[in-house]
């Protein structure tokens, strides 16, 4: 089905199965049990300031190969037994974030590592999704801002008309990830992380073919992080110039009058607010009856009166773009639509450009599967909990794991480097499981929309299937002062949980600043923490924060807290004094 948030297709297959879990690779904020100091996109502090890196990790490495294992040798001939001794202790096949942040890992782990890259380091998020694309937004919601006069005069503001170059908008996207990829490449050579050119193929256990040249590596553990490419469903031609996937839409080459999206996931909403923020006209094409599937439904409801109802954009539901074909010989690029259902014929659409926002595929193709009897599924590698891969015969194939868009858990960067520090916690002797239902996604629209957890339908069929009751807890950015200052009132956070023992099943944010706000809850889910013990954390005043502080406050718990009540004034003198001290300087 052609919806930006759910194809699970092989790049070679029409057909897709929808699932909230299979979004775009697109960046979005990563949170795990344990802290891990990632930044932007899943990135690492080193991806953005690898000057200090040397200087920093030059003492840590010497400790480091004291605790390597690994011995460089020759591989052995036989490529169906595994070697003796290895070249590393690990082999990452792919440069994405995922690759990233497991090799950043695995060499505070003490780990002699290599990444095998066949094409450029960064993967598609930092060249051709989450970091460029959050560059045009951007621009977008800079522009939105200095259009909307109603908003600027009831702040008192006085504002020209805004026009934008479209040939700056499109290098300050450029410039980003041009800037984030050499930091990237950076810090892994300051850390160690020896980078092998090449595309990476299994030849069998534990050994890995780098390039066309016969060049073989090998590493006691291996790791699979190959990422996804744009999903185009048969049928549709792409030009890379009217017909274009989001591969080409970040290069922003042109800004067409009235352009359709093919898909109304996050990548068609992302796109669409800053084609109609420049100026364009955009045409949804969506598969199932109702746009944004996979948002929860009453979210969906609230952002689509938002989002897309008062902006210059229409849409069809429940049809597919049987055919799309590019603009030549002065004629328009034209759509035919059939019934999603019957697929019967339903009208005809001529535009300037066509966006195929129809969700990603994995980039698994020659990998030398077939090496170690492992087959795909829809194009995925088979993995278990602990990100293992599962051979054809169902069982785990020694030493090998695959991590993000290629096993298709969760198609987010962030992720892809959550599970890759996974794995490099179980190959150090750690047994680690990630919990998927503690990621965080976002849409960076104007407002923002992001979630983690269970939609209130999953929520409410979990709770059918195993006895317990589900409730729903809401609270507006109306009633939020900071979001009144900034006149953005828009907005509803939505808590589902269990009432019975306080479990936080999952929380939905629309509004001002929603990926930010939305780790509270994230980071609440992955370390188990209840309902009726975080709502007594305290929240700065006046902030955006604090739609979360009253959303938990205003659920109905019947579990009692399990933090311990502490009384200051039995603080001893030293500690009551130095309390004191600080309460009078943040006054004063």
């Amino acid at each position: 089905m052609q919806s930006s948030l759910s194809l699970v297709s092989s790049p070679t297959s029409s057909s897709a199965t929808i699932s909230r879990s299979q979004h775009s690779s697109y960046c979005f904020p990563i949170s795990t049990g344990r802290p891990l100091n990632l930044r932007f996109c899943g990135l690492r502090r080193e991806a953005f300031d690898f000057s200090s890196l040397k200087h920093c990790y030059t003492n840590q490495r010497v400790q480091f190969s004291s605790r390597r294992i690994s011995k460089k040798v020759s591989a052995v001939s036989d490529n169906g037994s595994p070697p003796k001794s290895f070249d590393y202790d690990l082999l990452i096949i792919g440069a994405g974030v995922g690759g990233h942040g497991a090799a950043l890992h695995a060499v505070e782990k003490g780990l002699k590592t290599a990444i095998v890259e066949g094409d450029v380091v960064g993967g598609t998020c930092v060249n051709r999704g989450c970091v460029p694309s959050k560059a045009l937004l951007a621009v977008s919601g800079r522009m939105r801002e200095l259009q909307n006069d109603h908003h600027l005069k009831s702040l008192g503001l006085q504002v020209a008309a805004a026009g934008y170059d479209r040939q700056g908008v499109a290098d300050h996207a450029n410039n980003l990830a041009t800037k984030i990829r050499s930091n990237l490449t950076n810090s892994l050579k300051a850390l160690g992380v020896d980078i092998l050119t090449g595309f990476g193929t299994i030849l069998g256990p534990q050994k890995v073919k780098v390039g066309s040249s016969n060049k073989i590596v090998t590493a006691k553990d291996i790791i699979v992080a190959t990422g996804s490419v744009p999903f185009v469903p048969k049928g549709i031609e792409v030009d890379g110039k009217t017909v274009i996937t989001s591969d080409h839409a970040l290069k922003l080459e042109f800004v067409p009058d009235w352009i359709a999206i093919v898909g109304s996931g996050y990548i068609g909403l992302e796109f669409s607010d800053v084609y109609t923020a420049l100026g364009s006209e955009v045409t949804f094409v969506e598969a199932l009856d109702q746009l944004m599937p996979g948002f929860d439904p009453e979210i969906s409801k609230l952002a689509q009166r938002v989002l897309i109802n008062p902006r210059n954009i229409d849409h069809h539901t429940g049809v597919f773009a049987s055919k799309i074909t590019p603009a030549r010989d002065g004629k328009p690029v034209i759509i035919e639509l059939i019934e999603a259902k019957t697929k019967e014929p339903k009208d005809t659409l001529e535009v300037d450009a066509a966006l195929i926002a129809t969700g990603r595929a994995p980039f698994t193709q020659g990998l030398g599967l077939e090496n170690i009897d492992v087959e795909t599924q829809r194009g995925f590698i088979p993995v278990d909990e602990r990100m293992r891969v599962i051979d054809k015969k169902g069982n785990l194939v020694p030493n090998l794991y695959c991590i993000g868009d290629a096993n298709g858990k969760m198609m987010l960067a962030h992720a892809a480097s959550a599970q890759g520090i996974s794995v490099v916690e179980q190959v150090t002797g750690r047994d680690h499981v990630l919990n998927h239902l503690s990621i965080p996604a976002a849409c960076f629209t104007h407002p923002e929309i992001s979630m983690v957890g269970l939609t209130e339908p999953q929520a409410r069929e979990k709770g059918d299937k195993e006895g317990f009751e589900v409730l729903v807890a809401k609270t507006s950015f109306k009633a939020n002062t900071k979001a009144l200052a900034e006149n953005e009132g828009e907005g509803l956070a939505k808590l589902i949980y269990r009432p019975d023992n306080g479990e936080i099943l999952g929380v939905h944010i629309f509004g001002l600043h929603a990926a930010d706000l939305i780790h509270e809850a994230s980071n609440a889910i992955a370390l188990g923490t209840r309902i009726q013990d975080i709502k007594f954390a305290v929240h700065a005043h006046p902030t955006l924060s604090e739609v979360l502080d009253e959303l938990f406050k205003s659920a109905k718990v019947k579990a009692q807290s399990s933090i311990p009540v502490q009384d200051i004034t039995h603080l001893p003198a030293e500690d009551m004094s130095s309390f004191t001290t600080l309460y009078k300087k943040g006054i004063t």
